[in-house]
């Protein structure tokens, strides 16, 4: 059996400091999501920001599952907002370029793993809203950006118990997690349900709310940063890629394997071709 192939969004950084390669653009991903889908047995890819909705189509076809991987804020306008206050760092390019990955996903049935501000721009293309910071939110908040090593979990989270996360959690109600956000789900898009909740009522996890076989799920937090640190988020992801194995269709017959295939059955025509005129010869020995 092939591992499954997934992609993994890509963001954009820029050369700042070598005069050399002054201002060009590079497509780059945190490694962390690299090695957390090849150590959960899939063959990871990492998807360049295009503009073309046909080409990102074709970048999907390749695929057996999608991943959302993190970066800067969602464009606000893309929720029908003005920029607020503590709005930070946007990339409108990178959010056109994932709405399109997640509506060609879904349309070609593709299992999608949204994380962080994956999370957020699924429910921004399901027609949901964003906090722009979380202190926007009411009430009083626990430390949502945490300071310290990325694999260390500093807040809880409660599961719901009739959701896939909590199959994935080894059916505990209660997990700890890491945290780098500073925004949050506001209202939940039509199609997405709520099944993990911080302390605070801050959303850290969704899934797709109806049952038309298509795997979605997103989550706040980073489980590829606690890969090697969590049974949780190890169990996260190889659930993913097991959930991508099995949505995989039919083997896709490539032009040199289709050419392989020709020449072995030429070879197995000549071999049964020699067999019979042996047999021919046998059958009339006794009339020579």
């Amino acid at each position: 059996m092939k591992k499954p192939i997934i992609g993994i969004s890509a963001s954009m950084i820029y050369e700042e400091k070598d005069q050399l390669f002054l201002g060009d653009k590079y497509s780059c991903v945190a490694y962390s999501y690299i090695d957390a889908v090849y150590k959960s047995g899939g063959i990871p890819i990492t998807l360049p920001i295009l503009k073309d909705v046909s080409a990102i189509r074709e970048q999907v076809k390749l695929l057996d599952g999608l991943i959302l991987s993190g970066g800067r804020d969602v464009d606000p306008h893309f929720y029908g907002e003005e920029p607020m206050e503590k709005l930070e760092a946007i990339f409108p390019e990178r959010d056109v370029h994932e709405m399109a990955l997640i509506k060609a996903a879904i349309d070609l049935k593709k299992p999608i793993f949204a994380i962080c501000r994956g999370m957020q721009i699924l429910n921004v293309t399901y027609g949901g809203t964003l906090y722009q910071d979380i202190s926007y939110a009411s009430g009083e908040h626990i430390k949502h950006c945490q300071i310290g090593s990325p694999y260390q979990a500093t807040h809880s989270i409660k599961i719901d118990k009739h959701s896939t996360l909590f199959r994935m959690a080894d059916k505990l109600e209660i997990e700890r997690v890491n945290s780098f956000h500073h925004q949050a789900l506001k209202q939940v898009a039509k199609g997405l349900k709520v099944v993990a909740t911080a302390p605070d009522g801050i959303i850290e996890a969704v899934e797709r709310e109806n049952e038309d076989g298509i795997f979605i799920i997103g989550v706040q937090f980073h489980p590829e940063m606690m890969f090697d640190k969590s049974t949780f988020a190890r169990g996260i992801f190889k659930k993913f890629i097991n959930i991508c194995i099995e949505s995989k269709p039919g083997e896709v017959i490539l032009k040199e394997d289709i050419q392989q295939l020709e020449n072995q059955e030429k070879d197995i025509d000549e071999k049964i071709k020699e067999i019979e005129d042996e047999e021919k010869k046998e059958f009339f020995k006794g009339d020579l």
